[in-house]
């Protein structure tokens, strides 16, 4: 099952994707429910979803304008050097345990929205990235039940503001400026992932195959990252966990490549969807 978040007449909503339209479940849930991270807090949330598709009225498609698939998700938490060819190419020693910084909400644009170059960086790189949603609430969760507790997938872009992000050893200032981390477009339900890594994922630039991969090649596994993570912080419903990217990156390439105003740039996983964005410059009004 696909699911979106969505605005449809300045309303926010969410739905199931069906070819070119949506059924917007959250017509007849919504009272319950009000957005899809609520949702995704019922324990049989996939059956709620089935039973409300009846009832509810459809959508085009081409008539919503797309959200993220969670808008304002409690956390997110980024993952980084975890692939060992992106590692080697960025000349990190391997750690033993996953490397973790957070994005914040607003830093987030959705499929079709632009992705905002900073007004004040000339370094605005690509990452694709599986996105996991976590669905099942938990604290110290054990790897092998850990995939129990995911709702479902998405494509993550993790624009990187590379001039920002080596002011210190921090990752967080290149990773948080507004509109630069673009997540869609819908959320693919853990049925229909049966294994989260052997997935195809790629980049373009501009039609350009520039990141080629497979989620086995994670250094951390989905299942690893989960149990690490609940160690440290409780997760819930809603919150999202950014896998990491493979090789291919801008900034470790000779010469260099970064996005740029105009660009479109595509982050396709298999079986997950096609997630796309133009660059935009960002118009900083005067103070």
């Amino acid at each position: 099952m696909r699911i979106c978040s969505y605005l449809h007449n300045g309303r926010a909503g969410y739905g199931v994707v069906a070819d070119d339209r949506v059924i917007a479940i959250s017509s007849v849930l919504g009272d319950s429910f009000p957005t899809l991270a609520n949702l995704l807090v019922a324990e049989d949330f996939l059956g709620i979803c089935a039973q409300a598709i009846g009832r509810s009225p459809e959508l085009p498609l081409a008539g919503i304008v797309l959200q993220a698939p969670i808008p304002n998700p409690g956390k997110i938490i980024c993952v980084g050097l975890n692939y060992h060819d992106h590692m080697v190419e960025t000349r990190h020693a391997p750690t033993q345990h996953p490397t973790l910084f957070a994005r914040f909400a607003d830093s987030q644009c959705a499929h079709g929205e632009p992705m905002l170059m900073p007004s004040v960086s000339t370094q605005f790189d690509f990452e694709a990235e599986l996105a996991v949603i976590i669905g099942r609430s938990g604290r110290n969760i054990p790897a092998d039940a850990a995939l129990d507790h995911v709702a479902g997938y998405s494509c993550y872009n993790d624009g990187s503001v590379r001039d920002w992000q080596v002011h210190t050893s921090q990752f967080l200032p290149g990773k948080n400026f507004p509109a630069t981390g673009a997540f869609g477009p819908f959320l693919v339900t853990s049925d229909e992932i049966p294994d989260p890594q052997d997935l195809a994922i790629s980049c373009r630039l501009n039609g350009e195959a520039v990141q080629m991969a497979c989620t086995g090649q994670m250094i951390h596994s989905v299942a690893q990252l989960i149990a690490y993570i609940s160690r440290i912080t409780p997760l819930s419903p809603g919150d999202v966990i950014v896998t990491g990217t493979p090789g291919g990156v801008g900034f470790a390439r000779v010469p260099p490549l970064f996005m740029k105003e105009g660009d479109l740039v595509e982050v396709d996983i298999e079986g997950v969807g096609l997630l796309s964005n133009k660059v935009a410059r960002e118009t900083v009004p005067s103070a």
